[in-house]
């Protein structure tokens, strides 16, 4: 029994922009695979030359390793990380 498959996994946010070329995205998704994260959500806009596409990510890795990974695709113009909000819970009365 492994104890961490029992705790949730950090989620993250990547919002990518990449030159628009034939299997980007599936290049794209394969490096997210590899690195060891999970797609839970994935959004992608189509504009004249490039993709914008969102990510919101899960996975017990550090974002950083998988941001300069990303960032090695020739095809990829800018990747950012979106801040996220810090999760409070409540408890009522």
């Amino acid at each position: 029994m492994n104890p961490q498959s029992q705790t949730a996994m950090p989620s993250y946010t990547l919002n990518c922009r990449m030159n628009q070329e034939a299997a980007a995205l599936e290049r794209l998704c394969q490096v997210v695979r590899v690195r060891g994260f999970r797609i839970s959500r994935m959004s992608m806009e189509a504009a004249e030359d490039h993709l914008d596409i969102a990510l919101t990510l899960s996975g017990s890795r550090p974002i950083g390793m998988l941001r300069s990974q990303l960032e090695k695709l020739h095809t990829v113009v800018d990747v950012a990380l979106q801040e996220q909000a810090a999760s409070v819970r409540s408890v009522s009365a």
